[in-house]
């Protein structure tokens, strides 16, 4: 596949991680009908996110390998799975993908006239946050060290479900449910990143709270990234 394929695909699928989560969170975690609650909840917007990088991976797998986050394109590279050459488009093309799908997700929600973004409050906008912006008031320590090991685990899954000897055809399946997995864990206490890409494009849209905390949602995410691609290597590394 050429490069310019190739980072439609990535820019594409992030596009459909971001609309689909976090659209999700924005629009269905809560909804109240008629005075009843219907909205999804923790588990539908955890499934939300697993669903999208599901369906992503067979849709533009085979075009770009369909990371959709830069710490994945990161692990992958310390895993020996990635050229470091393309790391910087990928990058670039995730990142915009979900910025582009926020702006979208954003102009959907102002079409509820009640809809507003309180940067104050824990998970405005479907963003990260620690401190007084973690759903569950957890201290940047514990969401540092939740990314990082979730990240970490994340590309081990990934690494091991697309193995040359793993069972071929599943490795979409393994990965969502991984995601779905690690949301249901976290969405407390960072309301889940493990993805640079997905907390800078909501980030944008939520205020100052969030962009100020942004940095953890890169550095913990790559490092979580880089521990678990070297460990796979090692791991893994019986042709």
């Amino acid at each position: 596949m050429t490069m310019t394929k190739r980072l439609t695909a990535e820019f594409l699928g992030t596009f459909w991680l971001v609309l689909g989560g976090c659209g999700s969170a924005v629009l269905a975690a809560n909804f109240v009908g008629d005075g009843n609650p219907l909205g999804i909840g923790f588990v539908g917007v955890a499934l939300a996110f697993g669903l999208t990088v599901l369906t992503g991976a067979y849709a533009f797998g085979h075009i770009s390998g369909a990371h959709f986050n830069p710490a994945v394109s990161i692990g992958l590279w310390a895993g020996g799975r990635f050229s470091g050459k393309d790391l910087v488009p990928y990058i670039v093309a995730q990142v915009l993908g979900g910025i582009f799908a926020a702006f979208i997700l954003l102009q959907i929600a102002q079409g509820d006239p009640d809809f507003m973004i309180d940067g104050s409050k824990a998970g405005a906008f479907a963003s990260n946050g620690f401190g007084a912006l973690s759903p569950g008031g957890y201290s940047m320590a514990a969401a540092f060290l939740c990314e990082v090991v979730l990240t970490a685990v994340f590309l081990v899954m990934i690494m091991g479900s697309t193995h040359g000897r793993a069972p071929a055809g599943f490795a979409p399946i393994a990965i969502g449910l991984t995601l779905t997995l690690i949301h249901l864990i976290s969405i407390p206490v960072t309301n889940t990143s493990v993805n640079p890409a997905r907390s800078t494009a909501v980030a944008v849209f939520a205020g100052s709270g969030a962009l100020g905390q942004l940095w953890l949602f890169w550095v913990a995410p790559i490092l979580g990234a880089l521990i678990g691609g070297i460990a796979y290597k090692w791991l893994g590394n019986d042709k």
